[in-house]
């Protein structure tokens, strides 16, 4: 695999929830923080959650802070997003790769998220 893999998006209603997976390519799983990303219709790609090569320390963005949990397997090198009480403004592709990835890097698919009201 040379190039992460998301999947779990949907369409939902407001307050609803989803869980987002992404298996990422093992040399970058194994040696970097991850990020998942998102990219809302007119904007630009934003970080929304970070998670330590460890697992054991976690950042969000303060507009999913509280109702986003990031959380990594490293037997199976995927990264998972839990999205609770989902809002409309939450609606986008979402992405996951290394810490600080940029146009240089290899970037999957992503997932589409749609939070109707």
């Amino acid at each position: 695999q040379v190039r992460p893999l998301e999947s779990g998006g949907g369409l939902v209603q407001v307050g609803e929830s989803l869980r987002l997976s992404c298996v990422a390519p093992g040399s970058i799983f194994r040696t970097s923080s991850m990020e998942w990303y998102r990219q809302a219709p007119g904007k630009e790609r934003e970080v929304v959650a970070r998670i330590s090569r460890s697992g054991e320390t976690t950042n969000y963005a303060d507009a999913v802070k509280g109702r986003f949990t990031i959380s990594r397997d490293h037997a199976k090198s995927e990264i998972y997003l839990q999205m609770n009480s989902l809002k409309p403004e939450d609606t986008g592709v979402y992405y996951c790769n290394k810490l600080r990835a940029n146009f240089r890097d290899v970037w999957g698919p992503g997932t589409q998220v749609t939070v109707s009201s």
